[in-house]
């Protein structure tokens, strides 16, 4: 590169860094060299027109959206419980039978269905009935529960477990207790109509005086 070009090319950097408001001259030296300058010496120096810089505005940086809030989303039933028996409740049963009654606020949706844990394990097939009838219970303290579950039987609310207490009183110890009268047999479970006494038909004997 010869000396003027590279002179040429100085200036035209200084050009782009100095403020829009700096001019450039030219002008060719006692010893024939053209030289380029911003301080012009009086005589033949030339302004030097210089193309306009390019100026590109400020990019404003904007943070980006906030996505917006989720709603709480609410649970689809608002109660679940077992009705019948309540809570640590002691059932009295000759045959250990036992009827749990369920209640759900709302009433069961679409593809819902109730579930009866006893013990931790289901008992029978989930349905939308609200009754589970059970039979033949074991003495003792047992635990019940009831989810209810959706078409692919994930659950969906669960209640928690309560104990229930069940007691198998003998039919003759509920007779001991109450004995039977005739218009109990038939009636009530531990006096069977085959147990009642046969009436006395004797008529008594009444001597004629």
């Amino acid at each position: 590169m010869s000396r003027l070009a590279f002179t040429f090319a100085c200036l035209l950097l200084a050009g782009v860094c100095t403020p829009a408001l700096a001019e450039v001259f030219t002008y060719v030296d006692a010893d024939g060299n053209r030289v380029y300058t911003d301080q012009p010496k009086p005589g033949n120096a030339k302004r030097v027109e210089m193309a306009p810089l390019n100026k590109m505005p400020a990019v404003k940086r904007l943070s980006p959206p906030r996505p917006p809030a989720k709603a709480p989303v609410e649970p689809p039933y608002q109660v679940l419980r077992i009705l019948f028996p309540a809570p640590d409740s002691v059932v009295e049963d000759a045959a250990g039978n036992l009827m749990v009654t369920i209640n759900s606020e709302p009433a069961l949706l679409p593809g819902h269905s109730y579930r009866l844990l006893f013990d931790g394990t289901q008992v029978g097939q989930p349905g939308r009935s609200a009754v589970f009838p059970l039979e033949n219970l074991e003495r003792g303290t047992h635990q019940l529960a009831v989810e209810i579950i959706d078409s692919q039987g994930l659950v969906v609310e669960r209640t928690p477990s309560q104990p229930v207490h069940v007691r198998r009183v003998s039919l003759d110890s509920k007779r001991r207790a109450q004995p039977c009268k005739l218009p109990d047999y038939g009636v009530r479970p531990e006096c069977a109509l085959k147990d009642r006494p046969e009436p006395d038909n004797d008529i008594p004997f009444i001597p004629f005086i």
